[in-house]
């Protein structure tokens, strides 16, 4: 291991550093150039930086309450070219970084720093103690990385697992958090063209091992102009945020979004918002922010966890954008926070669902911000079959899904319904797989030139039109243009000739019993005597096994709400002691889902696995891992708590 340490300041030691000195006219040329922000993120933020040197651009907010650090603009440009002095006197230009830190703004200075040096950052979230590191390293392997920042604290927890992986041992460790040497003078420009590589996006591994997503500058240009666009943001916006950093959401759209607009951003950590979502809502109602968002399951722990008594410390009517994205929308979810936070602001038209992903960059289509979302109720049974029914919503519920539009195409971008099988496009109202084509589309994945061919350069086989990128999910366009997306491609569920969509057969699973933990169950399918059978694993609630000691009492689960898919910070889970003058719950809860699934989706459940808290395969940005459910089961590795296989 080669250990480099100690060489950035702490963020307020270094504005307080009277040994840098600011004089662009000496050190910086684009005094008296015109600099072209369309041109990649480097210009654009030394432009901010002598146009706007004093202006807030990230305020982090500690335990999502008090400010603990203010970064100007100024200080993030001299943040940047003191780290990337640093790298490139090491001669790190073209190599892969990568970022391990714990949610703050040393991320975004590292971030910058490795851009202003012509090094290729590489976002991760920092392993947790005793975390299984087998997705880091198998990144390291395939970015080839020579190289890796953090703060101090993180490496030392990793140097415990050095002697058990020396690809780990082999990098060269760069800590920017206690230091204030200064090197800004030595740093100069690096060639970047709009083509370059400004970072590789590792895909979270929903469907299969991750792949490094080589984003350009110039894809984040043009997405950050379309999502300006998209939103209707202007120099007034003012952004919150919670959203990890390392991922495509977080990254893109509230660190250089801001960046974009020039205008600030308010930053908390998510474990922050998972502990009290309070927090969230709170940090928009003091700053006064426009915009701000996250996956549909943020808007369920609002509506369950913050009470009547704290909404009426909230005023949320300056929230213009709440965007939602990154899993299925919830027309109910939508419905429900509308209605709670009313009394302080809130407008249903603010809501904004929007589908991207970090392929394209992040964004793909929106709304128009002005406009309340586009719903539609479906008839369930003509979806199987690839087919959209309206029906009216009040009539025949159990055979009718409602669906959220996710908005439109912009600023040139093109989206296509295509029929994966004979790769012909779709007509309006007709499910198929999403395509896409534009300037945000990504240039494929780092060392994979088979699945970028796969995956990035699909042409229609009748115009021949293309390239598009593939995207993977099911959709359709409404006769209005809107985008509507139903599911993905691998992941939905094929028996006797007809379409499920897991996430509908897993909401059942998780509304049918209180012991079933909400966003962590997973349907799947294998094979059994040549047949397709359906499979469920599911976690239990950590505090059932306290209620289930008296079943004849258990109260119904105070925080327990029809569609429901919290997602809560890991637990330690529980064991499981049954006692002899007490039958085992399992049955009952066993015999739940399978009269819930059989009802509402009209299938026969083959086996169910119920798991201990905490421990069902996610991704970094917490969804779930089907495919790695499947394989669990098949080479034992889940914790199962109980099996219902005969």
């Amino acid at each position: 291991m080669v250990r480099i340490s100690n060489y950035i300041t702490m963020f307020t030691q270094l504005r307080k550093n009277t040994n840098y000195s600011i004089n662009y006219s000496k050190n910086d040329t684009l005094k008296s150039v015109p600099i072209n922000p369309d041109f990649n993120l480097v210009n654009l933020l030394r432009k901010r930086a002598i146009n706007q040197p004093q202006q807030t651009a990230y305020t982090f907010l500690e335990n999502g309450e008090t400010e603990l650090i203010n970064l100007t603009y100024q200080d993030l440009d001299l943040e940047a070219k003191n780290l990337a002095a640093k790298l490139q006197a090491l001669k790190f230009r073209g190599e892969r970084a990568l970022l391990l830190y714990p949610p703050g703004v040393e991320f975004i200075s590292a971030f910058f720093g490795c851009l202003y040096a012509g090094v290729i950052p590489v976002p991760l979230y920092p392993p947790k103690r005793n975390q299984n590191l087998s997705r880091l390293q198998s990144v390291i392997a395939n970015a080839e990385a020579k190289l890796a920042l953090t703060t101090e604290l993180v490496l030392e927890n990793i140097e415990k697992h050095f002697n058990s992986t020396p690809d780990l041992a082999a990098l060269t460790w760069l800590t920017t958090d206690n230091d204030q040497e200064n090197l800004v003078h030595q740093w100069h420009l690096p060639e970047i063209s709009a083509d370059a590589i400004a970072f590789l996006q590792y895909t979270s591994g929903s469907t299969g091992n991750p792949k490094g997503v080589m984003v350009s500058h110039g894809n984040l240009i043009h997405n950050e102009r379309m999502v300006q666009q998209a939103f209707g943001h202007t120099e007034q916006t003012i952004f919150v945020g919670w959203l990890p950093l390392f991922h495509d959401m977080g990254l893109i759209g509230n660190v250089l979004q801001p960046l974009y607009l020039g205008i600030p951003c308010i930053l908390m950590s998510p474990v922050d918002f998972l502990q009290k979502p309070y927090r969230w809502l709170k940090a928009i109602s003091d700053y006064r922010a426009t915009t701000s968002g996250g996956p549909n399951f943020a808007y369920d722990l609002c509506v369950n966890k913050i009470t009547d008594e704290q909404i009426q410390t909230l005023d949320l009517s300056s929230w213009e954008v709440a965007f939602n994205g990154a899993e299925p929308i919830r027309a109910e979810t939508l419905e429900k926070f509308a209605q709670k936070f009313s009394p302080c602001g809130f407008r249903k038209e603010a809501f904004y669902p929007c589908y991207g992903m970090a392929e394209a960059t992040l964004f793909i289509t929106g709304g128009v911000s002005s406009e309340p979302p586009m719903v539609k109720t479906v008839d369930e049974k003509a979806l199987a079959e690839n087919r959209v029914v309206e029906v009216v919503k009040e009539q025949n519920q159990a055979q009718s899904i409602t669906l959220v539009g996710c908005g439109r195409q912009w600023l040139g971008q093109i989206v296509k319904i295509v029929d994966p099988q004979t790769l012909t496009e779709c007509n309006n109202n007709q499910v198929g797989e999403i395509w896409v084509s534009g300037d945000s589309v990504a240039k494929g994945y780092w060392r994979e030139l088979q699945k970028t061919k796969a995956t990035f350069e699909a042409y229609l086989s009748d115009t021949h039109k293309g390239p598009f990128l593939r995207t993977g999910d099911l959709g359709f366009f409404s006769t209005e243009g809107e985008l509507f997306v139903t599911g993905r491609l691998k992941d939905v569920i094929i028996i006797r000739g007809r379409n499920h969509y897991p996430q509908d057969i897993e909401i059942t699973v998780e509304e049918c019993h209180e012991a079933i933990v909400n966003h962590r169950s997973a349907a799947f399918t294998v094979q059994v005597e040549g047949k397709e059978q359906l499979v469920i694993t599911a976690e239990l609630e950590r505090r059932y096994h306290k209620r289930r000691q008296q079943p004849s009492q258990v109260p119904p689960h105070p925080e327990r709400r029809k569609g429901d898919r919290r997602q809560e910070s890991e637990d330690p889970g529980f064991e499981v002691t049954p006692t002899p003058s007490q039958p085992p719950i399992f049955d009952e809860i066993i015999s739940s889902i399978k009269r819930a699934v059989c009802h509402h989706h009209g299938l026969q459940v083959h086996r169910i696995i119920l798991l201990r808290v905490g421990t069902i395969p996610k991704t970094s940005s917490g969804k779930i891992q089907r495919y790695a459910c499947r394989e669990g089961l098949f080479d034992h590795s889940l914790n199962v708590v109980y099996d219902s296989k005969p």
